[in-house]
C-alpha cells in the first residue's frame, strides 16, 4: 500500500470524526434548546394560572357603609368585582382605585386595609377596592401580572367614573399592581391631544373618555424597574432550573397576553408629570430594596417637586405596611395632604 492512501485514508478518517463530533455537539445543543423551550413553556402555564387569594371574611360592623360593583375589564370578556366607598362628602376630593398584587385581592393587607380606607374617607376621598381577574371574587382564569391586568384598571377607572362625582382618581398600586397601572396609564392619550395624534389609537381607548389627566396622581407600594422584574424572581426561586428559564418564561407570559415588549417602568415612573408616592421595604430581596432605591433616584432627578418616597426599615416585599402602619400610612395621607389638599 501506498504512503499516499494512507495518508488519504487517515485524513477521511480525522474527517469523520470531526463530522460526528459536531453532530453529538449540535444535537446536544438542540436537545438543550427543546428542553428549555419545554421548561419555559410549563414554568409559564403554571405561573398563568395561580390564582390570587380569596377575600378574608370581614365583620360587618367593621367595613365602612360600600356598594357592592360588578363591572366589565377593558377586554370586554372578564367580569370583576369590587367595593365602592363614597367618604360622604358632597365635594370629595378625588377617588382612589386600589391595583393589588396579582397574588391578592382587593384587601391586599387584609383586614387591616379597612384602616388605609377609612383614612381615606375621612380625609374626603372616595375609595374603589375591587378584584384583579384570577383574583378574589372577578372572573378570569389567567393572570398576567400587569401584562393583562391594565385592562382591568382601565375597566375600574371607567366604572369609576361612572358611579362617583369626583372628576379624576388617583391609582395606588401594590407590587404587580404598579406595572398594571403604569401600562394602563400609557395605553392612554395625552391629556389636550391633537386629532393628529388620537389617530393612533384605537376607537375602544378613545371610546372610553378620559385620557391621562383623568389620573391625578399615583402611589406605588414596591415598583420594579422593569415589568418582567416581578416575574423573573418567583421562576429563579421556585421552578426547575429557574436560573436559567427566568430569562425566558417572563417573554412567554408576554407572548399570551399579546404585549410585545417588557416596560421599562423607571424610565415611565421618572417621567409621569403627576404627583408620586414610591413606598417600599429595605429588606425587599425579591424586587430588591436598592434598584427601587435606584428607581426613586431617577424620580426625583426629574421630578423632584412632585415625588414623595419612604423606605420601611426591616420590611421585605410587600411587607411595609404590615411592618410599620403608622409610617406607611403617614407618608400616604402626607403625600394627599401636600398635593391635593
Amino acid at each position: 500500500m501506498s504512503t499516499g492512501f494512507i495518508k488519504k485514508q487517515g485524513s477521511s478518517l480525522t474527517f469523520n470524526k470531526l463530522v460526528v463530533r459536531i453532530t453529538l455537539l449540535l444535537s446536544s445543543l438542540a436537545a438543550i434548546g427543546i428542553a428549555l423551550i419545554i421548561l419555559t413553556v410549563l414554568s409559564s402555564n403554571r405561573l398563568m394560572s395561580v390564582k390570587g387569594s380569596e377575600i378574608s371574611n370581614v365583620p360587618s360592623n367593621v367595613l365602612p357603609s360600600y356598594s357592592t360593583v360588578s363591572f366589565e375589564s377593558f377586554d370586554g370578556q372578564t367580569n370583576l368585582s369590587g367595593w365602592f366607598f363614597n367618604c360622604g362628602d358632597s365635594n370629595p376630593i378625588s377617588t382612589i382605585i386600589v391595583v393589588h398584587d396579582s397574588s391578592s385581592n382587593r384587601l391586599q393587607f387584609g383586614v387591616e386595609m379597612i384602616d388605609l380606607v377609612e383614612q381615606f374617607l375621612s380625609s374626603k376621598y372616595n375609595v374603589f377596592l375591587f378584584d384583579l381577574r384570577n383574583c378574589g371574587e372577578s372572573g378570569g382564569d389567567i393572570t398576567g401580572y400587569g401584562y393583562l391586568e391594565w385592562q382591568d384598571v382601565l375597566g375600574a377607572i371607567s366604572q369609576v367614573k361612572k358611579i362617583s362625582v369626583t372628576t379624576d382618581v388617583i391609582l395606588y398600586g401594590i407590587g404587580t399592581g404598579c406595572s398594571a397601572s403604569i401600562i394602563a396609564y400609557d395605553k392612554l392619550p395625552l391629556a389636550n391631544s391633537s386629532e393628529t395624534d388620537l389617530l393612533e389609537y384605537s376607537d375602544r381607548i378613545l371610546d372610553l373618555g378620559f385620557d391621562r389627566g383623568y389620573i391625578k396622581g399615583m402611589i406605588l407600594d414596591s415598583p420594579a424597574k422593569n415589568s418582567d422584574d416581578y416575574i423573573r424572581p418567583y421562576v429563579s426561586q421556585n421552578e426547575f432550573l429557574g436560573q436559567l428559564t427566568q430569562f425566558f418564561v417572563p417573554y412567554a407570559i408576554r407572548v399570551s397576553a399579546e404585549e410585545p415588549s417588557s416596560i421599562n417602568l423607571v424610565a415611565e415612573i421618572s417621567r409621569i408629570p403627576v404627583p408620586v408616592c414610591i413606598l417600599y421595604g429595605g429588606h425587599d430581596s425579591f424586587i430588591g430594596a436598592d434598584r427601587i432605591e435606584q428607581l426613586v433616584n431617577e424620580r426625583y432627578a426629574l421630578n423632584a417637586n412632585i415625588t414623595m418616597d419612604v423606605m420601611i426599615p426591616g420590611a421585605g416585599y410587600l411587607e411595609s405596611y404590615t411592618t410599620s402602619p403608622e409610617v406607611y400610612s403617614d407618608v400616604i395621607m402626607q403625600y394627599l395632604s401636600d398635593y391635593f389638599g
